[in-house]
C-alpha cells in the first residue's frame, strides 16, 4: 500500500512547512509532493528545503491545476489532497486509510480551527436549488434567515456529532483523502474552477457515479483557514466565478435566471454592526449547555462552532489562537441551544494588526 500527499502551495512557506512536517509524524513512509502555485525567492527556498518533491507549477494554476499537477507526479494507490494552512493530529492518516481500504472512494477528516480542537469547521454546504433558493430569500425577512440557518445547522450538527464514519459529501477541500482507482475513474479536477469549487464539483461527480464519500470523525486535523487564498487578490472574483459556474453545471440556465431575478429585487444583506476588539473577544452564553457559532458571512452560516456543556462562568472567549491568525474582518456570531434554536447574537471585528 503506497501513499502520498499533495500540497498546493501559494505564498505560504511556514505554514506548509508545519504542514509537512505534520503528516510526516503521522505516516512517515509517505510520498510528498509540493506544488509551487506561487513563491518569493526566499519562500521557494524553505519549500526546496523540505522532504518533499519539489513541482514548480510555473504560474498560479488554481487549486485544482496545483492538485492535478501534483497528482500526475505519483502513482501512489492512496492520495491526500492538502491545503498548506493544514495540520494533520495524530493517528489521522491511519483513520482514513482504513475507511479507503474498506471500499470508501474518499475521506475527509473532521477539522477545527485551532489544536485544542474547541471550535469545530463546518461541512461543505448541502448543494441544491432549495438551498440556493433559501440562501437568496434569507435577506427578504428575519424568518427566512432562520430558516436557512436552521437547515444549514441540522446539516453541520450530523457531522459535528457523529461517532462512526458517516457517509457524507459535504467534505472539505483542504483535507481530502481518496483511492487511486476513484481519481481515474472520476477524473482530474476541472481547471476551469481557478479557486474554489473544484472539489465540490469533484465529489458531486463521483456521487453520481456510485461511489461513497465518508466523514471519519476519528482521523482529526487542524485547519487554520485561508491563510492562502487571502494573499491572493483576485479570490472574491474567483469565487464569484466559479460558484456561477458550478451552478450553471448543476441547476440549469433556467433556474439561475429565475433565481437572479428574485434575487434583483431583494435587499442585499445587511452588513453586521462592527463592534472592534483588540483582543480575543469575550461572550455571555448563560449558564446551560450551548453551542457557540461564529461565522464571516452576514447570514451567519456557514459557521464555525463549539459545543460548551458548562460554560465557564457563563462566559465563552474566541480560543487566542484562533485570533491571532484570523484574516481581518468583521464577524457574527450566535448562541444556540442544543435543539438548534437561537437565544442571542453578537459580532466583532478582527483589525489589521499591519494597521493597528
Amino acid at each position: 500500500m503506497s501513499v502520498a500527499a499533495v500540497f498546493v502551495h501559494y505564498h505560504a512557506a511556514r505554514w506548509l512547512a508545519g504542514a509537512v512536517a505534520s503528516f510526516r509524524r503521522d505516516h512517515a513512509g509517505a510520498e510528498i509532493v509540493v506544488v509551487d502555485n506561487g513563491s518569493r525567492p526566499e519562500e521557494r527556498h524553505v519549500l526546496r528545503g523540505l522532504p518533499a518533491s519539489y513541482v514548480d507549477a510555473g504560474a498560479n494554476r488554481g487549486y485544482a491545476g496545483g492538485v492535478n499537477l501534483g497528482v500526475s507526479q505519483t502513482k501512489a494507490d492512496y492520495v491526500f489532497l492538502l491545503n498548506p494552512d493544514v495540520e494533520v493530529l495524530p493517528g489521522c492518516v491511519g483513520a482514513l486509510l482504513d475507511v479507503l481500504e474498506a471500499g470508501a472512494a474518499v475521506a475527509g477528516p473532521r477539522l477545527s480551527w485551532d489544536r485544542a480542537q474547541r471550535l469545530l469547521l463546518p461541512p461543505t454546504e448541502t448543494r441544491t436549488r432549495r438551498g440556493e433558493l433559501l440562501r437568496t430569500l434569507a435577506p427578504w425577512r428575519a424568518s427566512l434567515a432562520r430558516a436557512a440557518r436552521r437547515s444549514w445547522r441540522r446539516h453541520a450538527r450530523a457531522h459535528w456529532l457523529a461517532e462512526a464514519p458517516l457517509t457524507s459529501w459535504a467534505l472539505s477541500g483542504a483535507f481530502l483523502a481518496l483511492r487511486r482507482d476513484a481519481w481515474a475513474r472520476v477524473g482530474p479536477f476541472d481547471e476551469g474552477f481557478k479557486l474554489y469549487f473544484e472539489e465540490t464539483d469533484w465529489l458531486e461527480r463521483a456521487r453520481r457515479q456510485g461511489l461513497r464519500g465518508c466523514l471519519v470523525p476519528a482521523a482529526r486535523a487542524v485547519h487554520f483557514y485561508n491563510q492562502s487564498a487571502a494573499r491572493e487578490p483576485a479570490a472574491g472574483a474567483w469565487f464569484a466565478e466559479s460558484a456561477r459556474r458550478f451552478e450553471r453545471r448543476y441547476y440549469g440556465a433556467w433556474f439561475l435566471a429565475a433565481r437572479d431575478r428574485i434575487g434583483a429585487r431583494l435587499p442585499a444583506v445587511a452588513p453586521l454592526p462592527a463592534p472592534r476588539h483588540e483582543r480575543p473577544p469575550e461572550v455571555d452564553v448563560g449558564p446551560g449547555p450551548a453551542w457557540v457559532e461564529v461565522s464571516p458571512s452576514p447570514l451567519g452560516f456557514p459557521a464555525a462552532a463549539e459545543r460548551l456543556s458548562r460554560p465557564e462562568r457563563g462566559r465563552w472567549t474566541l480560543p487566542a489562537e484562533v485570533w491571532d491568525h484570523l484574516a481581518p474582518g468583521t464577524y457574527g456570531g450566535r448562541i444556540v441551544d442544543d435543539v438548534g434554536e437561537e437565544t442571542h447574537a453578537f459580532s466583532f471585528t478582527r483589525p489589521d494588526a499591519r494597521r493597528g
